[in-house]
């Protein structure tokens, strides 16, 4: 039972996190295009006591689940995680003074079940505590070529579209950011000092950075009814795959096939309702507005 309480306390930091810098991002004037307005807008950004205060809930996010893991299984604690997705419109609708139209709901609860379901048929078997040098070169470059495409697709559109191409790429960043940590965990029996020669170290702190760079960007770009899932999924999906390729943790589905394809419809109908969704397009996670100046459905 601690476990599960650890585990949605954790998705409930998570989420929290994201809308208090969204609200952040929401309030700083966009400066226009350019790296250097982009350079400038992130510099007042992180001035902002919401993005500070956002910040402190991630880093105490980690340690709640750090604990949960400590405690319980992986396969128990990533599906919990999902909830981070429902818990995001609630603690949203509390600080935008807004809530999320009835479709919303509905595609994200379906996403946070679907991505529940899958993660808990597929989950992997303990693997090897690090990868080999060749497996690292595939998948950096597999990732690394994502997530430029990505970013220079996000280029050519605007609104949600760019929000949610670019929350992709900081989930498939945090992804690979996690995978690096674990090399660099294994690796520890080796010393600190063996540990601050190798190449693991630097390139999780260079993972990150992109991944929080890239985070900020979906946040100025675009709702967080678009990002979030986006970062959410990519996440949970991409570290399966790379759990998978780099420390050959196995996935044996048998009987358990039909909940993981019932995991990926639920995943696909919510991804078609939330395109649908007018939150996505709308302004329901901009700075609050008095009820007669702005659309919106404002909280009584």
């Amino acid at each position: 039972m601690l476990v599960v309480v650890l585990a949605l306390l954790a998705a409930l930091s998570n989420a929290t996190a994201s809308v208090l810098q969204r609200r952040a991002a929401a309030d700083e004037p966009d400066g226009g295009a350019g790296t250097r307005q982009a350079v400038r807008w992130l510099r007042n950004v992180l001035r902002r006591p919401l993005w500070v205060a956002g910040a402190g809930m991630l880093a105490l996010s980690t340690v709640l689940q750090a604990a949960a893991l400590g405690l319980g299984s992986l396969a128990l604690v990533q599906p919990l995680m999902a909830a981070e997705l429902l818990f995001t419109l609630v603690v949203g609708s509390a600080v935008f003074h807004r809530r999320p139209d009835p479709r919303t709901w509905l595609a994200f609860a379906a996403l946070a079940a679907g991505l529940a379901v899958f993660l808990t048929s597929a989950a992997p078997t303990a693997g090897r505590s690090t990868a080999s040098a060749g497996r690292w070169l595939v998948a950096a470059g597999v990732v690394l070529g994502v997530v430029a495409v990505l970013t220079a697709t996000s280029r050519g559109v605007r609104g949600a579209p760019r929000a949610a191409l670019l929350g992709l790429a900081s989930a498939v960043s945090f992804a690979l950011t996690a995978a690096l940590l674990k090399e660099v965990t294994g690796r520890l029996a080796d010393g600190v000092g063996t540990l601050l020669t190798t190449w693991p170290l630097y390139a999780t702190a260079a993972a990150g950075g992109v991944a929080f760079l890239l985070l900020q960007a979906a946040f100025r770009a675009g709702t967080l009814a678009a990002s979030q899932p986006a970062l959410t999924l990519g996440d949970a999906l991409t570290s399966v795959a790379l759990g998978w390729g780099l420390f050959g943790e196995q996935i044996t589905l048998g009987v358990r096939v039909v909940p993981a394809v019932l995991g990926l419809l639920l995943i696909g109908a919510g991804t078609a309702q939330l395109a649908r969704a007018p939150s996505v397009s709308g302004h329901w996670d901009e700075a609050p507005r008095p009820p007669d100046t702005g659309p919106g459905r404002p909280l009584p």
